[in-house]
């Protein structure tokens, strides 16, 4: 048996089926197995580096899941209770869970199911999009962060001479809300169902402004450091960007697929109104776009 590290990826994604195909390449981990709903046969990711072809272990039924090491959770943030089967039979006393997703509550979202000091939050940043199970189009280069500390660094260490960038921060709430920043901006497109550009019309920009301040407002007060100009860096990077780009919470409302309104949007409202904090428009944008599901 390998003294490798055993890795379990619930949820094979454009996210999962990424980071699975760069995991497949490297020398420090042990064996790899795919936990999804629906068979995948195989994984066929185009990087910015290239294609990379892997035909991972993979299993449809909890019932066959045994004890890993790590379980990377890469599902979407509304289907966290989805996972209970699949962590019942993952997770054994020294197993530890890097939670991939968005928002904020990376912890919080799963200590039902595992206990808080086996639990890594990771913050994400990989532009994919899968097109097919198992076929996805890694756009860029992407980026992985995990909070400093052993466990952060055992999980940076999974991932040697990948071309994904993975790595600790200190400041790793900072770093959370920064990327939290962004993905509420991205209500505007889903509201409106126009892709990026239409933040060239400054009634949009406006509103992506003022759903970023919000976020910013509500992340100081949760103890994150973010700079007085965030909302004005995102509304120029959206612009700087593709004017066809879709982001994920478009492409869900576009497919008829449920969207994660709330660990965007929802979650800005539910913490400024516990803090005292006004967030109009992040309340307003997660009560619309929970109204088009």
């Amino acid at each position: 048996m390998s003294s490798l590290p055993s890795i379990a990826i619930i949820g094979p994604g454009a996210i999962g089926g990424t980071v699975a195909a760069w995991l497949s390449r490297s020398p420090a981990i042990g064996d790899l197995t795919l936990c999804a709903r629906t068979p995948v046969l195989a994984l066929r990711v185009d990087t910015p580096q290239g294609l990379i072809k892997t035909r991972p272990a993979m299993i449809t039924d909890p019932a066959e899941a045994g004890v890993v090491d790590w379980v990377l959770i890469a599902t979407k943030t509304y289907d966290a209770a989805a996972t209970a089967l699949w962590l019942a039979r993952l997770v054994g006393p020294a197993t530890r869970v890097a939670v991939l997703q968005n928002g904020v509550e990376h912890v919080e979202r799963f200590t039902p199911w595992v206990p808080v000091g086996q639990i890594v939050p990771v913050v994400v940043e990989i532009p994919a999009e899968r097109s097919a199970p198992g076929v996805i189009r890694q756009r860029r280069d992407g980026w992985l962060k995990a909070p400093a500390g052993s466990d952060g660094e055992a999980f940076a260490a999974l991932f040697p001479g990948s071309a994904l960038v993975v790595s600790t921060d200190d400041d790793w709430i900072s770093v959370a809300w920064r990327k939290l920043a962004v993905n509420c901006a991205g209500a505007v497109s889903a509201l409106t169902g126009k892709p990026a550009g239409v933040v060239s019309r400054p009634e949009a920009a406006d509103l992506m402004r003022g759903l970023v301040q919000e976020c910013l407002a509500v992340g100081r007060a949760e103890g994150a450091t973010l700079p007085d100009d965030l909302p004005d860096q995102i509304v120029a990077q959206s612009r700087a960007g593709p004017a066809d780009s879709v982001n994920s919470l478009l492409a869900d409302r576009i497919a008829g697929r449920p969207m994660e309104w709330d660990a965007r949007n929802g979650v800005i409202a539910r913490k400024g109104q516990a803090l005292g904090i006004a967030t109009p428009l992040n309340a307003t944008a997660a009560a619309l776009l929970s109204a088009m599901e």
